[in-house]
């Protein structure tokens, strides 16, 4: 389960002077550090490479032989496994939400996907390039994302995300 800190004033992006505009905004793995509670081997965004606050993130996730999850899925054949793609994706999902302003104080956690499809195997050396949309944020309390995840412009993977605030 996704585990997401509620938003944090000193822990946001750093924004550009267009507000409407897409944010070009890198925010090192250190930086996204700060921002999530995840850690290894957990922690699956490398950097965010655009963002528009309240609406949009785009990330990106590395792939690399000398993940621990390659030792067993599978031997001879290494697939990133589908699960661990939703994760980064949701985590991505979850820079939004965590960051939007006048939340309440509390964990948003991963709560439910709908619709994902998984349309071509992950394998190391692989680039993550993954987009996520807010599509809603309900009482301050859910949200939900559009999440897209692809490999060289072919898309890998896509579906909804939810989220819940948990007291």
């Amino acid at each position: 389960m996704t585990v997401l800190p509620s938003a944090a004033p000193e822990a946001a992006p750093a924004a550009c002077p267009d507000a409407d505009a897409a944010r070009a905004v890198v925010l090192s793995s250190e930086q996204i550090l700060n921002l999530l509670p995840h850690r290894y081997p957990f922690a699956l965004v490398d950097r965010v490479v655009e963002y528009v606050p309240g609406k949009r993130a785009v990330a990106l996730k590395n792939v690399t032989i000398n993940e621990p999850q390659f030792q067993g899925h599978f031997p001879g054949r290494p697939l990133m496994p589908g699960v661990l793609i939703v994760e980064a994706m949701a985590q991505v999902g979850g820079l939004i939400v965590t960051q939007m302003p006048d939340l309440p104080k509390g964990l948003f956690v991963f709560a439910g996907i709908d619709g994902v499809r998984f349309r071509r195997p992950v394998v190391p050396g692989d680039q993550l390039l993954i987009t996520c949309e807010l599509l809603s944020l309900k009482r301050k309390r859910f949200g939900k994302v559009h999440a897209t995840a692809t490999v060289d412009g072919e898309r890998v993977c896509s579906g909804e995300l939810m989220f819940s605030l948990v007291d």
